[in-house]
């Protein structure tokens, strides 16, 4: 696709893929092109007015607002506005434990497996020895 715009882009590159094509296929290009370029001012044109339609409803509806008195701030803070701050989960109870080296790690279950376990897992434990009672 770019090489292919690449050609149709510059001019003697053009000139010379259109240079075996006849009088009348070189005008019946040049007509499908220009149809297209037609139908695509035709479709931004339509889309500027639809944007201007759009424009002026927010502009009524700002003036509406500012008439009755209404602050778009408020107007935020009736609908929702700022969203409501998150709030954070518990962190989850540990499920599984290890000791290595006198040192107790916990896991919950969830993310990456504790080095630790997996060497055992992969060894033949199972995961239900290091559950925690």
């Amino acid at each position: 696709m770019a090489d292919f715009l690449e050609i149709l882009t510059h001019g003697r590159r053009l000139k010379a893929q259109l240079k075996g094509l006849a009088l009348d296929e070189l005008q019946e290009v040049i007509g499908k092109m220009q149809a297209i370029a037609a139908e695509r001012e035709e479709e931004l044109a339509a889309e500027n007015a639809a944007n201007a339609e759009r424009l002026a409803k927010i502009e009524e509806i700002r003036k509406k607002l500012a008439e009755e008195g209404i602050g778009l701030d408020e107007l935020g803070a009736v609908v929702g506005g700022e969203a409501a701050p998150r709030k954070k989960r518990a962190p989850r109870p540990a499920k599984y434990e290890i000791t290595v080296d006198g040192e107790r790690l916990t896991w919950t279950g969830q993310g990456r497996t504790p080095k630790a376990i997996k060497e055992r897992l992969d060894a033949g434990a199972s995961l239900e020895d290091f559950l925690i009672k």
